[in-house]
């Protein structure tokens, strides 16, 4: 079994109340600044930094997935680097049991009375930001082991329940092309997280500079840029903006239309889909877009917000059907398609 690894982040200054312009500008800049820092160590992987940085401001989980060797891992941790909260990493193995994340009663001897008592040794999960590396290579049950925590804030030992410092994150990878000695994580689980965020071959000249960065003496130091603190008061400031009408009748459209019995659904998705995506799904695809609103300088969200996000919300939440899978059609062509059949009414296209 791996051993977790901790890194506490220094103290960042104190946070000053600020008006929702100035947070919102606050929250621009300090993206950007994110941004750079992370571009010191992460060639190109801009779209999945924009993501993983919209998936903290919306104060959701993110989940990684993509083949070895993309740097899944590093861009979590270097990410971490540039916000100053307690940062720990567990590497999911087979062997790994739940009280190894959770944490367990151990004996504890008083040295001056000779007695024995139980005390409760915290596990990794008591972090602020969690890096769950490889989370499909432990079995079902230590999986579940995170599932009160990323929903409540949460963790039960014992008839205890403890509450997680805040704000706190899951920031998970996967493979997806090894089916050997993995366990795929229960739609239940997938559903926890914001995004599903797959992680691409970097092209020709990406691929040159990791080759020369990782292969001589380059070395670099990453500042900090937001506090705890900061990100909390930010994502109340996101929860501000708001959503026009047509908007929030786009995004119900976009998962109501994924649900096979809803008479609403296009034709085709009877054929394409056996499950559709939930509530969750809804209250993602807003946030999310009341993320990117800021970060395009707006303080009000459009359809191109909901659209850009959609794929990473969408495509953990839909089950192909059979047909679907034997044809080559994949999630996202069937989101792609469906965005393609919804009405936009009123809206007004902006980027």
């Amino acid at each position: 079994m791996s051993t977790p690894t901790t890194t506490e982040s220094a103290s960042a200054a104190p946070v000053v109340p600020l008006d929702d312009k100035a947070a919102a500008a606050l929250l621009v800049e300090s993206y950007n600044k994110i941004a750079a820092e992370m571009a010191k160590f992460i060639v190109g992987q801009t779209e999945v930094i924009e993501q993983l940085m919209i998936a903290v401001l919306a104060g959701g989980h993110c989940l990684l997935e993509g083949v070895p060797g993309l740097a899944k891992t590093a861009m979590i941790r270097t990410l971490s680097e540039t916000l100053s909260m307690a940062f720990r990493r567990i590497q999911f193995t087979p062997d790994l049991m739940p009280s190894d994340i959770t944490g367990t009663d151990i004996i504890q001897e008083d040295p001056e009375t000779g007695r024995r008592s139980f005390i409760f040794q915290k596990g990794p999960i008591f972090t602020q930001m969690l890096l769950a590396d490889e989370i499909n290579r432990t079995p079902p049950k230590t999986q579940a082991a995170l599932l009160e925590a990323m929903q409540e804030k949460t963790v039960t030992v014992g008839g205890h329940t403890l509450k997680l410092d805040q704000p706190f994150f899951v920031l998970a990878t996967q493979n997806p092309i090894e089916q050997e000695g993995t366990y795929p994580l229960p739609e239940a689980q997938r559903d926890r997280f914001i995004f599903l965020v797959k992680v691409e071959y970097p092209n020709r000249e990406e691929e040159r500079e990791i080759v020369a960065r990782t292969t001589g003496t380059f070395s670099v130091k990453i500042n900090p840029v937001l506090s705890g603190a900061q990100i909390l008061e930010l994502q109340k400031t996101v929860r501000k903006v708001p959503v026009p009408d047509h908007v929030t009748d786009f995004v119900l459209d976009l998962v109501r239309f994924t649900r096979p019995n809803e008479k609403e659904a296009p034709p085709f998705i009877k054929d394409l889909i056996a499950w559709g995506a939930g509530p969750r799904a809804c209250q993602n695809l807003v946030l999310a877009g009341k993320v990117r609103a800021v970060l395009k300088g707006r303080f009000h969200v459009t359809i191109d917000d909901i659209e850009a996000v959609s794929l990473p919300i969408m495509r953990h939440r839909v089950v192909p059907t059979f047909n679907a899978e034997a044809e080559g059609i994949t999630v996202d062509d069937i989101i792609l398609r469906i965005i393609k059949t919804i009405p936009r009414g009123e809206a007004k296209r902006s980027l």
